[in-house]
């Protein structure tokens, strides 16, 4: 049974995705809508199996219930700040099903405030697309929404109802624009405006020079399309240093920190430039502009090169924390990079200065290691430890994948040792799984394993 719920989850998922794909392909949706018969059968199932479960398995019923009556007479979640750990997770659209059903973000937040979590980091912004109503998108693309979260809720913003849930059970939101300066080259972001993108030296615009997914001859089935992960098959990076790029992004930042009750907002490491790229046209003219008119180094890793695009792009979130403050004094700009030698050297995010300069006020970083020691190696890094000085540092453990499930035991070892080198908490990529029935140990085993993980105080 739990072999054939977890195939029809990642059915629904992998659908969902291809189908999102589709709106930009035209000559796919054809084949497509015939998995569209198929969606109410696989709904009809798994609501059968939330109805039988409950909100968090049999077993959590009445905890559930408990939490949310508590909820309702407690005071609400303090702006910017958590009285312990910070417990937090990130719930994304891609391979999930979270924000597409109906049922989805209530149950997710009744769980989460069960289990002691106490962050959460929803994406409002992937592949070019906004998961809440947002007028500035709209005026580029035409689209205020993407339109299959549209069509999943067609009352009520998932993005509002999330803070409306999430505050109800005493939970920070903090909005996670996901894909940062990432976008697909087929969505009609990139294709309006060709000349926000940025280049490598060869004049290519993609990300990766092989696609994502798919197999060398690039034919698979119907349901080999359903199956498989969704990503984007070719992805570009807009310019972060190109003025109409970084009006689109300070917009839709203020847009959320003014219309919403949220906590902050949080990048992550796609809110960089990669060290391949800054060969576009733009910025290859302010380079010369400030250079005699000489053209850039055609080594993408000359250190005189990376120094002069990290510290333009320094200058933009210079810019984009002060619209924060601007439209929010109380929420704070929360990032989630990788370590900083590889942030800065590979992604120029020179998030050390960030900090230095008052621009950051929490970070989470992404330690995404299955060896213990390495894990250790990171966390040991006197880097960490003088941020830890200035501004709450959290570590950002990886729960698994669609493909590649985590044990419980890995996940309990690592946050014991974020605890112990006395890091302010911890967040977990990603939602779907933290428990489910993909999972090495069953829904119910991995809800009690992390109740009593995250009830025990940080020390």
């Amino acid at each position: 049974m739990r072999s054939l719920i977890s195939s029809l989850q990642r059915l629904t998922s992998r659908w969902l995705e291809a189908f999102n794909h589709s709106y930009t392909h035209p000559r796919q949706r054809k084949p497509l809508v015939a998995g569209l018969l198929l969606l109410p059968i696989i709904a009809m199932f798994a609501g059968l199996v939330v109805w039988t479960e409950g909100p968090s398995g049999a077993e959590d019923t009445s905890a559930s219930q408990s939490a949310v009556s508590q909820s309702s007479v407690s005071q609400s979640v303090e702006r910017s700040a958590v009285s312990s750990e910070i417990r937090g997770v990130w719930i994304t659209n891609v391979a999930s099903s979270v924000l597409y059903s109906p049922w989805g973000i209530a149950n997710a937040v009744h769980q989460l405030a069960d289990l002691h979590f106490n962050t959460v980091y929803p994406v409002v912004w992937n592949r070019g697309k906004t998961f809440y109503h947002s007028q500035v998108l709209k005026q580029t693309t035409g689209y205020a929404i993407a339109p299959l979260m549209a069509l999943a809720h067609p009352t009520e913003d998932p993005l509002a109802e999330m803070v409306r849930l999430g505050h109800k059970n005493n939970l920070r939101i903090i909005p996670w624009f996901e894909y940062g300066f990432m976008v697909p080259l087929h969505s009609k972001l990139a294709r309006q405006h060709p000349e926000w993108l940025t280049q490598r030296a060869n004049g290519s615009y993609k990300l990766h020079e092989a696609t994502l997914t798919g197999n060398a001859s690039g034919k698979s089935s119907l349901l080999g399309k359903l199956l498989s992960s969704g990503a984007p098959r070719t992805l570009g990076w807009l310019n972060p240093l190109h003025p109409d790029v970084q009006i689109l992004v300070l917009n839709m930042v203020g847009e959320v920190a003014s219309q919403y009750d949220v906590e902050g907002i949080q990048f992550d490491d796609h809110f960089s430039l990669p060290v391949d790229f800054g060969y576009d046209a733009y910025t290859v003219s302010l380079y010369q502009a400030e250079h005699d008119g000489q053209q850039p180094p055609a080594e993408a890793t000359d250190a005189d090169w990376i120094r002069w695009r990290a510290d333009k792009f320094s200058e933009f979130v210079g810019r984009l924390h002060a619209r924060i403050q601007e439209t929010c004094s109380t929420c704070l700009f929360s990032l989630s990079p990788n370590p900083a030698k590889f942030a800065y050297r590979f992604h120029l995010q020179d998030w050390l200065k960030w900090v230095d300069n008052g621009w950051i006020d929490e970070v989470v970083v992404q330690v995404y290691r299955d060896d213990m020691d390495k894990f250790e190696g990171e966390l040991a890094k006197e880097t960490l430890h003088s941020t830890m000085d200035q501004l709450p540092v959290s570590i950002g453990i990886l729960t698994g994948t669609w493909r590649r499930p985590i044990p419980f035991k890995q996940i309990k070892e690592q946050v014991v040792s974020s605890r112990d080198h006395h890091f302010s908490g911890v967040a977990f990529f990603y939602w779907d799984t933290l428990w489910s029935y993909f999972t090495p140990e069953s829904p119910q085993q991995r809800r009690q394993n992390f109740r009593e993980l995250l009830a025990q105080e940080n020390v």
